[in-house]
């Protein structure tokens, strides 16, 4: 695959507006909660919901999009995001202003979340299986982290431009009808413009397709990047929970409310998403660095982030941490994401897509609710909590044969096709395109 094709551009809007979407959400749900009066603990399990639904639904959408193409599962996943934004700004909507009370309101905001749970990890498990069918093994880790990086530049777009969207009337339920609505155009595009996400295999002496591999969690090709990728994003998922409450407290003591703080939570979110783009777009290309390197310095420095945090309480402490953690993920996403992936052959590619996505998912269970109950009972925790999750996933990068050696050479695979091969067709109007 051509990284500076339309398909690949179309891939990387599909990551961007999902990032974008969630992380804009993200922003404003402390604020929300703290309007509700809930508990900071009950808001975060708004998030664990969505991410046990995620958890559960990955691997089936991981093989449905190796049975019914890439491209169909991409817009499935899209509608469930555009239908979950729409839910949760009409249910925070109907609390803000008092339609319903805050209670009910927020189980219907957990009902939207649930909604994306479901459908929302389909997009980018059938997004990342398409780049790897197309991608040699040499393009594998820059393709990787190209199509990381448009969460990365989701997590500026979100939080950026969430502020704007607050307004009267709607207030802070403003950013999620607009996502909602930048997603359906870009459901619309993939409808339209994108081919068909079948790369054509070598058929079989029955003239039936083989049956696509599966992974599982236990597979030794790829558990020691599992592990390693669940602790740092475990650790990661509590920095992004604890943040807006965190900085919401810190502008407490200034006497600026819940509400006025929401410019600088997305300051704080900005000058994280930089740092991860700085490491995605400048740092990684510029130095080279394989899988098993990219690990190291990620795992390192997220580890240094929470130190940080730990040592230099207040705003601008609390944003120079987030930044370096921020920046640490950037490098071990694209790592163990791509490490993964070169460990296993062309027909396993959507089953270890999806177990990439159900990492996302248990990430997203526990860390968050724990982190924040954590951060209730004493600010500092949650940091020190990770600093262990982090030390854990560094050493595991010196102690795992398998992540000390990196991804096995295997230049037997031939994962792209020749550019004289046509996309296969599949059901649906992507057919023969």
């Amino acid at each position: 695959m051509n990284l500076r094709s339309p398909a690949f551009a179309i891939l990387f809007a599909v990551s961007l507006i999902a990032a974008a979407g969630n992380m804009a959400l993200q922003s404003v749900l402390p604020a929300i909660g703290r309007e509700f009066g809930l508990i900071d603990t009950l808001v975060s399990a708004a998030f664990a919901i969505s991410a046990l639904m995620w958890t559960i639904a990955s691997p089936f959408w991981a093989r449905l999009s190796d049975t019914m193409g890439r491209k169909r599962v991409i817009q499935i996943g899209l509608g469930g995001f555009v239908l979950s934004m729409g839910g949760f700004g009409l249910a925070a909507t109907s609390g803000l202003e008092h339609w319903l009370g805050p209670a009910f309101a927020f189980v219907l905001m957990a009902v939207a979340r649930t909604i994306y749970g479901v459908f929302g990890s389909a997009a980018p498990i059938a997004s990342q299986a398409y780049v790897a069918d197309r991608t040699s093994p040499e393009q594998r880790t820059q393709a990787m982290s190209l199509l990381a990086s448009a969460q990365g530049l989701g997590t500026v777009v979100g939080p950026a431009l969430a502020p704007f969207f607050v307004l009267p009337f709607i207030g802070l339920a403003g950013p999620m009808y607009a996502f909602a609505l930048f997603g359906a155009v870009v459901l619309f595009v993939v409808w339209r413009k994108l081919p068909s996400g079948e790369v054509v295999r070598k058929p079989s002496e029955s003239g039936h397709r083989g049956a696509a591999g599966k992974v599982h969690w236990h597979d030794p090709r790829v558990r020691d990047y599992l592990l390693y990728g669940l602790l740092v994003t475990g650790a990661q998922a509590v920095n992004i929970s604890v943040l807006g409450f965190h900085i919401i407290d810190e502008m407490a003591v200034n006497g600026i409310a819940a509400r006025d703080a929401q410019p600088f939570i997305g300051i704080a979110m900005l000058a994280g998403a930089a740092a991860t783009l700085m490491a995605q777009w400048g740092l990684i290309p510029l130095l080279k660095l394989e899988s098993r390197d990219l690990m190291r310095w990620g795992a390192g420095l997220a580890l240094v982030g929470n130190l940080m945090s730990i040592a230099s309480p207040g705003y601008y402490g609390v944003v120079i941490g987030y930044a370096v953690v921020s920046m640490g993920v950037g490098f071990a996403r694209p790592g163990f994401t791509a490490g993964s992936s070169l460990s296993v052959g062309p027909t396993e590619q959507g089953s270890v897509a999806g177990l990439m996505m159900s990492l996302a998912g248990l990430s997203f269970l526990g860390p968050p609710v724990i982190g924040v109950a954590l951060y209730e009972l004493s600010e500092p925790a949650p940091f020190v909590a990770n600093a262990l999750l982090l030390a854990a996933a560094t050493a595991l990068c010196f102690f795992s044969k398998r992540l000390l050696a990196g991804p096995p050479d295997l230049p037997e695979r031939e994962e792209t096709p020749s550019p004289e091969t046509p996309p296969a067709s599949q059901p649906g109007p992507e057919g023969n395109r």
